[in-house]
């Protein structure tokens, strides 16, 4: 098993980040509803959204802009 996370869309691929490097997967190799930001898992020939992580990253990312934007 490997997590990446989606960071785009180009064309036909999701550029997909693992570990600091970034692949191009097909879009028709992850789920329909994917979106930039969305951590997938890759097990076996299935890719799935893991979306506890998704919310978790989005949660701490806001959280950060939180505390920058503070006035």
């Amino acid at each position: 098993m490997r997590k990446g996370i989606i960071d785009r869309f180009e064309g036909e691929y999701a550029v997909v980040e693992f570990d600091g490097t970034t692949e191009d997967i097909l879009k028709s190799e992850v789920p329909a509803e994917a979106k930039a930001g969305d951590t997938l898992i890759f097990e076996g020939d299935g890719v799935t959204i893991d979306k506890t992580d998704t919310r978790k990253r989005k949660n701490e990312i806001q959280n950060l802009m939180d505390e920058l934007f503070e006035e």
